[in-house]
């Protein structure tokens, strides 16, 4: 299936019968997203209908409140990856500037979603807004709806185990917590960092724990705390268990932040490849050392702890 990430103004190849539509910045694609995916998909199907997700870059509170901006739980191409696995058939990727935020609600759906993506139906999460303050609220779509002639379909949100409904901001609470479990509770999946490989200084490979030394990621993008980790290692070779240092490496007074992932029974050359690490457990704090042997001992207890649990 292919996803077809355009710009406004280039509109979709959609025929008359018109397109089932969603909107919104899906930061995460957690499960309340997925869930919104999933039904966007089927209804899409159900009636004949190519199912549109609309999306924007950067995010809308980059351009709008800066100072109030998240880090991002998603960059656009792991973004782009889930749309594709959820099974929806087009992305349309708004450059979302100050003259798109000042659009009122029925100006966005008149201009982008009916004349450029032929909107017939348009599914939205319960707590969703769009247009200049938001002010495009399920009540003022359902209205459009009924004046233009499409559907609006509004979802229910999904919750977690807590009782409450999981949200972006949740899970950026959790993983700035180091709770890794609560957070993929909310994503359905073991949160990730994705990087190149790139060299190192082969400290590493001295102590006889080699790591791959992973090119942090667009600025953006929350890591979580620093620390040791016990993750799994996506390679081009297949998936492989291991352990992450997050962070300074104060043993040797390095205190630039860096991943660096020590990837069990494999002794594979993977400079220059793209590598995404899941994260799974976190074992330990950063901390300092005497010297390498204290070091050396202290990662083999790292190594027993996170083959345990990746059990």
């Amino acid at each position: 299936m292919t996803v077809h990430a355009l710009k406004p103004q280039f509109g979709l190849p959609i025929g008359d019968a018109g397109a089932v539509i969603t909107v919104g910045t899906f930061d995460g694609v957690h499960r309340g997203h997925q869930d919104v995916l999933t039904q966007l998909v089927r209804v899409a199907n159900a009636h004949g209908r190519p199912s549109v997700v609309v999306t924007f870059q950067p995010h809308p509170l980059e351009i709008i409140r800066p100072e109030f901006a998240p880090p991002l739980l998603t960059l656009l191409d792991e973004k782009l990856e889930m749309f594709v696995q959820c099974g929806v058939n087009y992305v349309a990727v708004l450059p979302f500037t100050a003259t798109l935020a000042a659009y009122d609600a029925d100006v966005f759906v008149d201009q982008i979603l009916r004349e450029r993506f032929r909107l017939r139906e348009l599914l939205i999460g319960h707590d969703h807004g769009f247009g200049r303050d938001r002010l495009g609220d399920s009540d003022v779509l359902r209205r459009l709806g009924t004046v233009r002639g499409f559907n609006v379909t509004v979802l229910e949100p999904v919750h977690g185990a807590n009782g409450l409904a999981i949200s972006s901001s949740a899970i950026r609470r959790a993983l700035a917590g180091g709770a890794l479990t609560e957070a993929m509770e909310g994503l359905g999946r073991w949160y990730s960092v994705s990087g190149k490989v790139v060299g190192g200084d082969q400290r590493g490979r001295l102590l006889g724990y080699p790591t791959l030394n992973v090119q942090p990621p667009d600025s953006r993008k929350l890591l979580p705390p620093d620390g040791v980790y016990a993750v799994r290692v996506q390679t081009p070779q297949g998936a492989f268990d291991g352990m992450v240092n997050l962070g300074p490496r104060p043993t040797f007074n390095d205190h630039n932040r860096r991943i660096e992932a020590h990837v069990f029974d494999a002794t594979h050359d993977w400079y220059g490849a793209i590598v995404r690490i899941d994260f799974v457990s976190r074992l330990r704090d950063t901390q300092r050392f005497p010297g390498p042997d204290a070091l050396r001992a202290q990662l083999d207890r790292d190594e027993h702890d996170a083959r345990s649990a990746l059990k």
